[in-house]
């Protein structure tokens, strides 16, 4: 919305702010200032001028020479227009040295076909006061002397032009009134509304004798008030009213409509004017449409209304579409005589309805969909009587109709001033309370007790539909006061250990998408049953506002949220799974874990939960077909491989993965396949197949293999830069060891034992093969290790390097295999 600042002023005379600080007010009062800008700027060299008279040019004939007078000096100018007025008109010159709007430099001597001409006469285009023009600007007859700045004589022409964004629950300041009493309450002036007037003029006609008026739904029109002004002379607006509607974005049509779009930007309020004589039957009748009606819209567009319209119908049909736009047919025309005005309250959700189902958006629609102020409908409609007899010459004709229904029963409310500093945080004399409450319009009905007891009984207003609670009207006392008038208060800083750096969680995310994981956002809230369902540490975080009960409690374990999304992602028909999702667990401070109390405030324990950033990943369904022309399920293989190729790429250093003791397994892991991982003897996570009784507790129909980092403890590893060496030189020698062990026993642990007893000549070791069943007794295992060995002088330059022989080779088979039997009483499978 456009807001003019000297409006403003008209409507606050003491207003002595400037337009900037006008502009910073409105913005920290919670109405947008978008833009400021100036309308009528660079017209302070426009002149004044009297034609004294004009000749036709001597080699142009579409050209004037224009003689005129600037008080005193007579000079000679070049005009082309057609509307140049006879000797003693008013007109505007542009002087040397004026710059325009739109002018790149400012205006020189010109020769015009041999004349030279010092200045050009005006039109309100090239003063920027229009948008379009017919001619040169024409003055009232002694509006001014010759010689007369025009901005001291026309002061209507310069303005300042605000541009609000005005939020959906502020229908008052799409109105220059609810503005005005707005900043009056901001800068602590006395604020009037603008009176209703008296006309000028009286009709002795009776309204009820012209005009029957019925209104069938009250439920969507609860106030229809009509009004009559006959005897209208339709003529251009005076040039105040027409630049003030030009610099807020209205094109001026006439001066009937004229007063209706002034007061639409004056009150907030949508007026509609009808030529009384083309109102059939003399009937307005306020009703739905009926099915299939048709009805052309002043847009000149041909519609076909639903029964869920709202029409301004006469005795033949629809003349408007009720809050939305006016009919064709009805509309104001240059032989209007006799004018109704239309001024009513209807109920935004059904002016919504039909605004979006046509696809119109008008200024009415526009304040009607958020909530006019039923109150001053017949202020407003008794005013637009007024300046219809002012500028339009029209007779009033005394009264109006009200068709009313029940409107709107306006709520009482108690402001307490211990609630008024509880809830802003910051202690509010009471006196200063009640003085903006008042300022903003609302009446005081009562005042009780004082000091933290002192209390307020307040009226709320039509124009504020908004207000209807305590909390309201304390928040209309805080942005009134200014939010800086509420102190800053830190809240007491408890000591944390040092969190981890989002350089770790972007590397552990990037990583993970490589190797062909995609991430789940999952919610930091669940519920307490399904932290159970995992086998997770009980919460020590509960919501006080949870948004449900499936997120009453801050999470201590990522499962929750990732298993949700795997179980979605299956119940749609998608087998395949490969999901991680990095974010923070929340456990218990550590007093609150000695005292074993459950807070729901955080204060409570006086320490913040212990925040600790963690890694998870679920892998399930078939493998890549790729691999394999019969792709098989996942497995802890799997799980394995994406574990220890994530960690080397995170910190370039290698991981281990062994199997957990039974007091050690997690318990949503499967007892066979839960491990450990590690990087040398720090354990940064776990991974293995999800428990059944998990898989069951969710409803995930299959199981599926999971994989968990602990963030800070690969972060405390730091991040190892890699080294490079040089290709060996000479060859390396290859041997497969196969070992049969009892099926308890850990691969990683044997691999250890070997890579040991190889000694120096052991170059690395790795196991190739897992075999069960066929020859192998029950309850044991083949492990096939690949064994590489080579001198480790082949990588440097050393002359004494060389290949290994058969028999060196053979030794450090012999004492890994002794080492084998020795301490998991392997033996060679034959």
């Amino acid at each position: 919305m456009r807001a003019s600042y000297r409006w403003l002023k008209e409507l606050l005379p003491g207003l002595s702010a400037s337009p900037e600080e006008v502009a910073l007010r409105f913005g920290a009062a919670g109405l947008a200032v978008d833009g400021v800008r100036r309308f009528g700027a660079g017209l302070e060299s426009i002149l004044v001028v009297k034609v004294l008279g004009k000749e036709p040019h001597p080699t142009r004939a579409s050209l004037n020479l224009v003689t005129i007078d600037r008080g005193g000096v007579t000079q000679r100018v070049v005009c082309g227009a057609g509307n140049v007025p006879a000797p003693g008109g008013l007109v505007v010159l542009a002087p040397l040295g004026a710059v325009l709007p739109g002018m790149d430099g400012p205006l020189m001597p010109k020769d015009i076909a041999g004349v030279m001409s010092e200045g050009m006469l005006c039109s309100e285009t090239e003063l920027g006061l229009a948008e379009s023009a017919e001619g040169i600007l024409i003055l009232p007859e002694g509006s001014a002397n010759p010689g007369a700045r025009f901005v001291d004589a026309f002061p209507a022409a310069q303005d300042t032009i605000y541009e609000l964004d005005i939020m959906p629950n502020r229908p008052d300041a799409l109105g220059h009134v609810g503005l005005a009493r707005e900043l009056g309450a901001l800068l602590a002036l006395p604020f009037t509304p603008p009176a209703a007037g008296t006309p000028a003029r009286h009709s002795s006609e009776r309204l009820e004798a012209l005009i029957q008026v019925e209104n069938r739904d009250t439920e969507r029109c609860p106030h229809y008030a009509a009004g009559a002004v006959l005897g209208v002379v339709i003529a251009p607006s005076p040039l105040w009213l027409q630049w003030r509607l030009q610099s807020l974005g209205v094109r001026p049509i006439s001066n009937v409509v004229d007063i209706t779009n002034l007061l639409l930007l004056e009150f907030g309020q949508p007026l509609h004017a009808f030529d009384l004589d083309r109102v059939h039957g003399g009937q307005i009748i306020v009703r739905r449409a009926n099915a299939g009606e048709p009805f052309s819209t002043l847009d000149g567009v041909a519609r076909t209304l639903d029964t869920d319209d709202l029409v301004i119908a006469d005795a033949e049909g629809p003349s408007a579409l009720a809050g939305v736009m006016g009919g064709l047919d009805s509309e104001i025309r240059a032989t209007t005589k006799r004018v109704l005005l239309e001024c009513a309250y209807f109920t935004p959700r059904g002016v919504r309805r039909s605004a979006r189902r046509y696809g119109l958006h008008t200024e009415a629609s526009h304040r009607f969909e958020r909530g006019v102020d039923y109150a001053a409908i017949s202020h407003v409609l008794a005013r637009a009587k007024t300046l219809m007899t002012e500028l339009a010459s029209g007779t009033a004709v005394p009264g109006a109709i009200d068709a009313r229904g029940s409107e709107p029963v306006l709520p009482e409310i108690t402001l307490r001033s211990a609630r008024l500093d509880a809830l802003l945080g910051a202690s509010v004399p009471f006196d200063e309370a009640r003085a903006i409450i008042e300022r903003l319009g609302f009446p005081i009905l009562e005042a009780k007790g004082s000091g933290a007891s002192a209390t307020l009984r307040v009226g709320m207003v039509s124009f504020r539909p908004e207000v209807k609670r305590e909390a309201s009207l304390i928040e209309e006392i805080c942005r009134v006061r200014g939010l800086d008038a509420i102190p800053t208060r830190l809240p007491p800083v408890i000591p944390q250990p040092p969190r981890l750096t989002g350089k770790l969680e972007r590397d552990v995310g990037a990583a993970a998408v490589a190797l062909g994981l995609s991430e789940a956002v999952t919610f930091a809230f669940v519920s307490e049953a399904d932290l159970a369902k995992v086998h997770a540490p009980k919460p020590s975080v509960w919501l006080s506002n949870p948004l449900s009960e499936e997120r009453n409690v801050m999470r201590t374990s990522l499962l929750p949220g990732l298993l949700e999304a795997l179980r979605r992602a299956r119940r749609r028909g998608e087998a395949r799974a490969r999901l991680f999702t990095v974010g923070s667990c929340f456990g218990a401070p550590v007093s609150q874990i000695a005292q074993g109390a459950r807070p729901r405030l955080l204060a409570d324990v006086g320490l913040l939960p212990r925040e600790e950033l963690r890694f998870a990943a679920v892998l399930a369904g078939p493998r890549q077909e790729y691999l394999t022309l019969k792709p098989e399920e996942v497995d802890v293989y799997d799980a394995k491989g994406v574990a220890l190729e994530l960690i080397e790429r995170v910190i370039g250093r290698h991981a281990s993965v062994r199997l957990t003791s039974a007091d050690a397994r997690p318990a949503h892991l499967h007892p066979r396949g839960a491990s450990e991982i590690a990087v040398g003897e720090i354990l940064v996570g776990h991974l293995g197949p999800l428990h059944p009784d998990v898989v069951d507790a969710l409803d995930l129909g299959a199981g599926a293999q999971i994989i968990e980092l602990d963030l800070e403890a690969v972060q405390h590893l730091g991040k190892v830069v890699p080294e490079f060496r040089a290709i060996p030189r000479l060859p390396a020698v290859t041997r497969d060891l196969s070992l049969v062990v009892d099926d308890g026993i850990g691969a990683g642990k044997v691999g250890e034992t070997l890579e040991q007893a190889g000694g120096t000549l052991c170059e690395s070791i790795e196991l190739v093969a897992l075999f069960r069943g066929g020859s192998l007794p029950t309850g044991q295992k083949s492990l096939t290790f690949r064994v590489i060995c080579r001198d480790p002088k082949a990588r440097s330059a050393s002359e004494e390097a060389r290949t290994l022989t058969d028999k060196e080779v053979d030794e450090v088979q012999g004492r890994m295999l002794k080492a084998a039997q020795t301490e998991f009483g392997a033996t060679l499978r034959g």
